[in-house]
């Protein structure tokens, strides 16, 4: 009874080490991100500030630009501002 609880634990110690917990992957400071894929290993570069300054850094390598869905900024657009009106017609 012994040995199967002690395999028991030792199995659920390395499974557990195989797939350690991740952070989190994308800065809202910034509003491009680069995904790398290398070798296996997959990442995101959060330090972009428009798409074509992260294509530059993706160009020649196994990577691509992505929009940052955590972007701090993204609800403030100008389209979303509210217009006051006026009464009286001024």
């Amino acid at each position: 009874m012994m040995r199967i609880l002690a395999l028991a634990i030792l199995a659920v110690g390395a499974a557990s080490a195989a797939a350690p917990a991740q952070a989190q992957t994308y800065d809202p400071r910034y509003p491009v991100c680069l995904h790398v894929y290398n070798r296996g290993i997959n990442y995101y570069e959060c330090a972009y500030t428009s798409l074509p300054q992260c294509n530059m850094s993706a160009s020649g390598r196994s990577a691509q630009c992505e929009i940052n869905p955590y972007y701090a900024h993204a609800s403030q657009e100008p389209s979303a501002r509210r217009h006051k009106r006026y009464r009286n017609g001024y």
